[in-house]
């Protein structure tokens, strides 16, 4: 079916649909279309596809390498595979098909587990390739009490698919990358343009990712008390998922929203503080440009792209840059996110629920598991220490 790769010799492809989409696909050196990833990666959401492609394009160049083929691969192998990109290696120059690459993560391998079962059903279904893989891959297992408990009618839920190749549930708690102490403050002293004062501001009060923030529409913000939307009755923002916008900023969350009439409803509702709302209207009232017909909140500043909606790119180096230039080191966007979702525990004595909500996590789980430090956020943790030490208040 599949035509012999080299190694090496297909790369990743953003294409831009008919319709504005940004899609991603595999290609050949050549430049023709890996055909059957293409097809695969064509029923994949917006997102995604992108993560998907990564993560294929290392499988079949591992297939190249181990000398097998999409017909003959099994269930054995893609387990041994799964191995393989989450070892340690110590060798001087990498894998040989993933050169340069260190191993998957634990979330890594789960999303790998899940591209590939989805990839190797698909291709058994619309091509009828390798049967008896894609019944290997055609197993349940028994419900968890969290499956139930996030499943409509879970109790009457008896099995769920399950996923030969996906690795061992290993819950091991991350420990994220905080921004410098008094960063925020540092680096509002030192960018010169309102916009940039608007980026970090709303990203240390407001918790968002970068894709989220460069994303917003003028119509996702309802800055006023009791807004049309009828949704939240404090000023907030409406977080939407789109794959069309032109600076290719995409949500991650995929909320369901519409456009109804002039107001916007649904997508993820993100409260915003007075500060947000401050920086907004100076940045409006003076650098935003009058002719601009994208409707989109931030804008390139100068140079040929002048007024033309700016990327998530462009704002992680607006933010390298003045991280350097105030001697903080590189200071990430997503710092300041786990600087918020850590501040919101502080301030809710640990509340996983809140945090959750604060800054649209998809579970409370998740915030648990990356935030939760007791000696952080119980205040009880303090005070055992503190009797244990003799400091009896």
């Amino acid at each position: 079916m599949a035509s012999r790769l080299v190694i090496g010799d297909i790369r990743v492809q953003e294409l831009v649909r008919g319709d504005g989409r940004h899609q991603f696909t595999i290609m050949r050196s050549d430049g023709t279309v890996h055909g059957l990833a293409d097809r695969f990666l064509r029923t994949c959401a917006g997102g995604t596809d992108r993560t998907y492609a990564y993560l294929l394009v290392d499988h079949l160049r591992w297939l190249e390498f181990e000398s097998l083929s999409l017909q003959s691969v099994t269930i054995d192998d893609l387990q041994r595979y799964m191995g393989a990109v989450g070892a340690e290696y110590a060798g001087p120059y990498g894998r040989p098909w993933r050169t340069g690459k260190g191993p998957y993560r634990s979330s890594t391998l789960e999303a790998a587990a899940a591209c590939l079962k989805r990839f190797y059903l698909h291709l058994h279904s619309q091509r009828g390739v390798n049967a008896q893989l894609a019944e290997k891959f055609k197993v349940s297992r028994l419900p968890t009490v969290a499956d139930r408990r996030r499943m409509f009618l879970g109790h009457v839920v008896s099995e769920l698919p399950a996923n030969p190749i996906r690795p061992s549930a290993v819950v091991r708690r991350r420990h994220p990358k905080m921004p410098p102490e008094s960063a925020r403050e540092t680096l509002m002293a030192t960018v010169k343009t309102a916009r940039d004062r608007l980026v970090i501001t709303w990203l240390c009060d407001g918790g968002f990712r970068i894709g989220e923030l460069c994303g917003l529409h003028l119509t996702d913000l309802h800055l006023r008390e009791n807004a049309a939307c009828g949704e939240c009755k404090t000023a907030h923002v409406h977080i939407c998922h789109r794959d069309a916008n032109s600076n290719r900023a995409r949500a991650k969350a995929k909320h369901p929203w519409i456009f109804d009439g002039d107001t916007i409803a649904g997508g993820l509702v993100r409260r915003v503080s007075p500060a947000m709302i401050h920086t907004y209207f100076a940045y409006m009232s003076t650098e935003y440009p009058t002719n601009a017909d994208h409707g989109m909140l931030l804008v390139q500043l100068h140079g040929p792209r002048n007024g033309q909606p700016w990327s998530a790119a462009a704002a992680r180096g607006m933010l390298k840059r003045a991280s350097r230039r105030a001697n903080l080191g590189t200071v990430r966007p997503h710092s300041f996110r786990h600087l918020f979702a850590t501040n919101v525990l502080d301030a809710s004595n640990g509340n996983t629920v809140i945090a959750r909500d604060a800054g649209g996590w998809a579970s409370a789980t998740t915030v648990e598991q990356v935030y939760g430090h007791t000696d952080a956020h119980d205040p009880a943790f303090a005070a055992a220490l503190n009797h244990v030490w003799g400091q009896h208040q």
